[in-house]
């Protein structure tokens, strides 16, 4: 896909590199699936980045509108989803 993920410029190199593994992780989530315990590990520590609710919402919101991935459904299927699960979403 061409588009930008969204960044703030205020992160270091390595917090750029980690929240754009974890959009890259959502957008497998679409594409192939990926492992529950992957996908939570990516969004704790994208978590460690952005602890706001306010930020994490305008980032996801921003991210969905550009890829028409939901990060949100994504995260809350793989809470609500068993040890070891294939997370797969439909578009």
């Amino acid at each position: 896909m061409e588009y930008q993920y969204p960044i703030d410029h205020d992160w270091s190199t390595e917090e750029v590199v980690d929240v754009i593994h974890f959009f890259e992780t959502i957008e497998r989530a679409y594409e192939k699936g990926v492992k529950r315990e992957q996908l939570l590990s990516v969004y704790r520590r994208f978590k460690e980045i952005v602890p706001g609710k306010a930020q994490e919402k305008k980032l996801c919101s921003e991210f969905e509108e550009v890829s028409g991935y939901s990060s949100y459904r994504t995260i809350k299927k793989g809470k609500e989803s068993d040890l070891g699960a294939i997370i797969r979403m439909q578009p």
